[in-house]
């Protein structure tokens, strides 16, 4: 039960850090924290941990814990080695991957296709968020698998917050479409050329997700 309410509150944090109620350096008050949201300090410091994995929050000790927003150079960079390493995982996959693993694929991406339609940007991450992780199992390398998976975590946060983004979900949905296409068709270079382009943020979405980053800070 207090895991579930950590998760809650990190997302809840992630949300305030985002919409600009906490600023880049805010000292986020544990005291305060916890009587806002009812709970004990356990809760909130294991919220303050999935935070500080994904860059949001940084620990110092016997000092707190801070809000820390990336700058766009550092959170493109991130991203641009997010879409490499996915890219690497379905090229593997399309090789590899099991008919089982590609029923879990279409079963996820069914579950994404109805979280687009009442429009429930929670339950499409929870469902591409399982998306990804089959594809990086199926890579068959369990470094691969690891290192992928670690920085899927770091950028968690950013990740969910650009399906918020009008016709962002749609999108997504479509280009899932694409991905499982070429790993049926064992299409090696498509399979990595779609997570690539799945990943990477470019264009008008990369403009509006640094824009709200400089909203938040300011």
């Amino acid at each position: 039960m207090e895991q579930r309410r950590a998760d809650s509150i990190a997302e809840e944090l992630e949300e305030l850090i985002f919409t600009g109620t906490y600023r880049d350096g805010d000292r986020l008050d544990e005291m305060r924290l916890a009587e806002q949201f009812g709970v004990s300090r356990t809760p909130l410091r294991e919220a303050f941990q999935r935070l500080a994995l994904s860059g949001l929050v940084e620990l110092i000790p016997r000092r707190g814990a801070f809000v820390r927003q990336p700058g766009p150079v550092e959170l493109m960079e991130m991203f641009e080695v997010m879409a490499e390493l996915e890219a690497i995982c379905g090229r593997l996959a399309a090789m590899r991957i099991s008919d089982a693993a590609l029923d879990e694929l279409r079963s996820a991406n069914a579950n994404c296709k109805a979280a687009v339609e009442v429009q429930d940007c929670d339950a499409y991450y929870t469902e591409n968020e399982r998306f990804h992780r089959i594809i990086y199992q199926q890579s068959g390398n369990r470094f691969l698998e690891q290192e992928t998976a670690k920085l899927h975590k770091r950028l968690k946060p950013f990740r969910r917050q650009q399906l918020r983004f009008r016709g962002r979900m749609a999108q997504s949905m479509a280009e899932h479409e694409a991905i499982v296409d070429a790993l049926v068709q064992g299409d090696a270079a498509g399979a990595g050329e779609a997570l690539r382009a799945h990943v990477a943020v470019q264009g008008e979405k990369f403009h509006n997700l640094m824009a709200s980053l400089q909203s938040a800070a300011e």
